[in-house]
């Protein structure tokens, strides 16, 4: 089977699918992904505007699960809000959502849908190899809450007799300036990071991504960026917790060699950008 790993004397980095909801599965084991490190659940939880039920939520995340076949799948909890409104979120008047009521922040708000959602993945945990991964984190006291709810919903599930894996990872996003400078605290309270460098791109140059008109103001070499990224996967590593990058540069290859310098564990990108990443980084020894 064909992986992205090199000799001793190379770079070992994954090459990871990302993927909407269940769609793409099917591309990333035709490309043979290494493994799902970024499937976006708000594209698998609503169905016309309305939340799934833990057990048509179960049945997917089992779906996903199973067709990966014990390759690690990284499923994001629910990232609705800003440029993603749907059903229950939309009654949020923000006048700059992006800086509003979205990611963890949504989910805490609305315990009883956060709390839907953690049954169903701890359930689907047992038929394959799972991490979860919670968006939007800005601080520490975000990660304390998740872990709180995380095990009143495990010791429900244990009250019910109802299995779980207890080797499922959990990570956060670094897609916040916050996040990024605090990553040397942050890393003490999960198993990885999973740099979003889309919104990290966003709040780093105060550009809104919905915004065409600002694309001039952008700096494209991302040098603001690329050190908070390096920053990071410093802090990452000498707490000994592995970081990935699934936001949209993860593909471009003008950025892999840096990547791949500052230690990047694996990059996550759209299915059909597999085979050219791959084809790059093994063309560069």
């Amino acid at each position: 089977m064909k992986n992205s790993n090199f000799g001793d004397d190379k770079p070992k980095i994954r090459i990871l699918a990302n993927t909407y909801g269940t769609f793409g599965i099917d591309d990333a084991l035709s490309k043979d992904a290494d493994g799902i490190g970024l499937l976006r659940s708000e594209f698998l939880c609503f169905e016309k505007g309305d939340l799934l039920s833990e057990e048509a939520q179960l049945s997917a995340y089992k779906s996903v699960l199973c067709a990966m076949a014990g390759k690690p799948v990284t499923i994001r909890t629910l990232d609705l809000g800003a440029d993603k409104q749907i059903g229950c979120s939309e009654h949020y008047n923000e006048e700059n959502p992006a800086l509003g009521m979205r990611g963890i922040r949504f989910c805490l708000t609305h315990p009883e849908i956060f709390r839907t959602q953690l049954r169903a993945l701890y359930r689907a945990s047992v038929y394959g190899n799972l991490g979860i991964m919670f968006p939007m984190i800005t601080s520490a006291i975000e990660i304390d809450e998740i872990k709180k709810i995380s095990e009143e919903v495990k010791k429900e599930l244990n009250k019910c007799s109802i299995p779980y894996s207890c080797n499922i990872k959990t990570g956060i996003m670094i897609e916040t300036p916050a996040a990024a400078i605090l990553s040397d605290e942050l890393c003490k309270s999960v198993d990885f990071f999973s740099i979003g460098t889309n919104d990290l791109i966003q709040y780093t140059t105060a550009c809104d991504r919905q915004n065409a008109e600002l694309e001039p103001f952008i700096d494209k070499t991302y040098r603001a960026v690329l050190r908070l990224i390096e920053i990071t996967v410093k802090n990452a590593h000498n707490a000994g917790i592995p970081i990935g990058i699934c936001g949209e540069i993860a593909a471009s290859t003008a950025f892999t060699e840096a990547f791949i310098k500052m230690g990047i564990d694996s990059l996550s990108v759209s299915p059909q950008n597999i085979p050219k990443l791959r084809s790059f980084i093994r063309n560069m020894y």
